[in-house]
């Protein structure tokens, strides 16, 4: 049985603005309090005087080592994979009208895990593994095309086909991680896991830059997608070549993931948990509620990659653990409520 949900055609009420602009602001300045938290807290605590300015470069030289080298560019990758997350989960929910559609359903964070394991088997530096991820991220996009390309790409065959995908690479990492020298297993591990550890300017820096370009991509076909939400017959209808239009918001979107799992690791449930949290609260999507939706991914991942470091009582976890172990109990509601009654009869 499909598992559907239909996206209400109509113009957003001055309501639903309302709680989307709230959620923006509520998201905002739990984002600032985040921050000031972030880059103040460790094993060197900082007063918050004292990391604001070691964050501009003024103070104490040591301050600002800690603070411009290792907090904060874990700080902004965090921001910028949260919000590319769940922006993607929300696009692919959408598009796929399915709440079950995500990356980390649809083999993209996969096809991310695997691309990385690869760089590192071959023996070059951490640096090129973001550069590694974002090519199986696409190689996943690529594979989920084709696939599913004999039948128009239609909604559930796409569904089927990455957790078929998601699995087959998958496993393809694992054997990966246990023919790998221990030096290097650990590594794969960690990263595999999802984490922030470690991540440097020029990572964020680049990633930055490209999610950049992917976003103004994907804001450049939002009439598009607002249009494919309506329904195909009616997209149709309104001279929207769907198939097309639908692979390459498809192929947008899974850069815009790759990216941010090629910044974090496969850090599951973000994409797929935020969006209905987004929806429950501000209401049928829009171009506010996706920017609420980016918002509340950047500070879902802040926070649990905050709770990892200093609220759990083990050293080194990954927030991929903290997601997964949020999100879980998120996804067994969902099923349970997409196969209750009231769904059956609207199937």
């Amino acid at each position: 049985m499909a598992v559907e949900v239909t996206t209400p055609g109509t113009l957003p009420s001055v309501r639903q603005r309302r709680r989307a602009l709230r959620l923006i602001a509520v998201c905002a300045i739990a984002l600032v309090l985040l921050t000031i938290l972030a880059i103040t807290s460790g094993e060197v605590p900082m007063p918050v005087p004292s990391a604001l300015r070691a964050a501009v470069g003024f103070g104490d030289p040591g301050a600002i080592y800690i603070v411009q080298e290792f907090r904060a560019p874990r700080l902004v990758a965090g921001l910028i994979a949260g919000a590319g997350l769940a922006v993607a989960g929300a696009v692919l929910q959408r598009l796929f009208r399915n709440p079950l559609a995500a990356p980390d359903v649809m083999g993209v964070t996969g096809g991310a895990s695997l691309g990385a394991v690869l760089v590192l088997a071959a023996g070059a530096g951490q640096a090129l593994i973001p550069v590694g991820a974002l090519g199986g991220g696409l190689f996943a996009a690529v594979l989920l095309g084709v696939l599913g390309w004999r039948s128009g790409l239609p909604v559930l065959r796409l569904v089927l086909v990455g957790l078929a995908v998601q699995a087959g690479l998958a496993a393809a990492v694992n054997l990966m991680v246990v023919r790998f020298p221990k030096e290097l297993a650990g590594s794969a591990m960690q990263w595999t896991a999802g984490s922030l550890y470690g991540r440097t300017w020029p990572e964020v820096q680049g990633a930055a830059i490209a999610c950049a370009v992917v976003l103004i991509a994907l804001a450049l076909q939002y009439r598009t997608l607002a249009v494919l939400d309506l329904g195909d017959e009616s997209a149709a209808t309104l001279g929207v070549a769907v198939s097309a239009a639908r692979l390459r918001l498809l192929l947008t979107t899974v850069a815009l993931a790759a990216l941010a799992a090629a910044l974090t690791g496969p850090v599951s449930f973000v994409a797929l948990a935020v969006p209905h949290l987004v929806r429950m609260i501000a209401g049928p999507p829009t171009a506010a509620t996706l920017a609420a939706t980016g918002l509340a991914g950047a500070t879902l991942l802040v926070g649990c990659d905050l709770a990892a470091q200093h609220l759990l009582p083990i050293d080194g976890l990954p927030v991929g653990v903290v997601t997964a172990t949020v999100g879980a109990p998120w996804l067994l509601i969902l099923m349970l409520r997409e196969s209750g009654p009231a769904h059956r009869r609207n199937t």
